[in-house]
């Protein structure tokens, strides 16, 4: 079990979907789609990069923990699906960026929008190893990897960053984790980029129907799995959970989780899919600590999130809500 002692937030101003300029190169069944998704707006910041949107985030989320740079043991950082540079490191730029000279860097993913769930893995192992770490700082900043915003038939990508206070004690507990890959999928999206500008550059699904169905009834059987694996083995109930989360595709992918579940998801998911759009790995817990917000989960309550990527990956998250007398985070 891991705890989360705080998280921060950076989300560019949202900008109107009917105002993105690719909206005029799409195919009218790529607009028809793109327009059903239930997003009216994406947060955009074209000047930031992926090690700008996690550093604005993990600054946040230091403060927000009463940390300084010097208390981070270990930087976690989610790789971005387009890294600026080749070769050189995301992990020890944005160590230099924040000042955490005195934590060991690397990044963990390899897993899309799912990739949070090995951070937490490994950030629990961490723990567990080393009986001296106290601070673990977990980062990502969140962009397209093409020029376009639309990824058909998926989702809209908005831009994001997001970090999490990982330790030992704190007002978010962690208490189990689990996920699931599938490798069938592994080319199911690409992008090719070698001979081409980076203006060219297209995400293209390789098989639509194997996205559409094959993976979507996979998806229906992995979450419904996990979920009951999840509960059943920390000895709980679909009654003991008080809200469940997901990741924001689109409204269709919000609506199929809630049957998957048999219970509605927190209303935060709609709300931010419709603001922001898709915030890759941030999506999930920028959801909890929105619902958290509200005041739709109290201390003693538990919270299934569940994470999906196209790759092939499936998690699900049990949370638990101690007391937030003194719990802070920072949008």
């Amino acid at each position: 079990m891991i705890a989360l002692a705080a998280a921060g937030w950076h989300l560019p101003d949202p900008v109107p979907v009917a105002d993105l300029p690719e909206l005029a190169h799409l195919s009218p069944p790529e607009r028809a789609t793109c327009e059903a998704l239930g997003i009216d707006s994406v947060a955009v910041d074209d000047a930031l990069g992926p090690t700008d949107l996690a550093a604005l985030a993990a600054r946040r989320a230091l403060i927000a923990a009463d940390r300084e740079p010097d208390d981070v043991d270990v930087l976690l950082v989610i790789e971005s699906r387009a890294p600026d540079t080749l070769v050189s490191s995301e992990a020890t730029r944005l160590q230099t960026t924040l000042g955490t000279r005195r934590a060991t860097a690397f990044t963990v993913g390899g897993l899309g929008c799912a990739s949070l769930t090995p951070a937490l893995l490994t950030a629990e192992g961490l723990l567990r190893a080393d009986p001296d770490l106290r601070t673990i700082l977990v980062a990502h900043g969140s962009k397209p990897a093409t020029p376009g915003r639309y990824r058909h038939p998926v989702t809209l990508n908005g831009d994001s960053g997001g970090a999490l206070v990982i330790t030992r004690e704190g007002p978010v507990l962690v208490r189990d984790v689990l996920l699931e890959t599938n490798g069938d999928y592994a080319d199911l999206f690409r992008v090719d980029y070698r001979d081409r500008p980076f203006e060219r550059w297209r995400e293209e699904c390789a098989d639509l129907p194997t996205y559409s169905f094959r993976l979507a009834v996979e998806t229906r059987n992995r979450l419904r799995s996990l979920t009951e694996r999840l509960l059943h083995r920390n000895g709980l109930r679909p009654a003991d959970v008080a809200c469940h989360i997901s990741q924001n595709l689109s409204a269709t992918s919000l609506r199929n989780h809630e049957e998957i579940l048999g219970a509605p998801l927190t209303k935060s998911c709609q709300d931010n899919l419709t603001r922001y759009g898709h915030l890759g790995p941030n999506d999930v817990f920028l959801n909890l600590y929105s619902a958290l917000d509200r005041g739709e989960l109290h201390p003693g309550d538990r919270a299934v999130l569940l994470n999906v990527s196209p790759v092939a990956a499936w998690s699900a998250l049990l949370v638990e809500i101690g007391a937030q007398e003194n719990a802070h985070h920072l949008l």
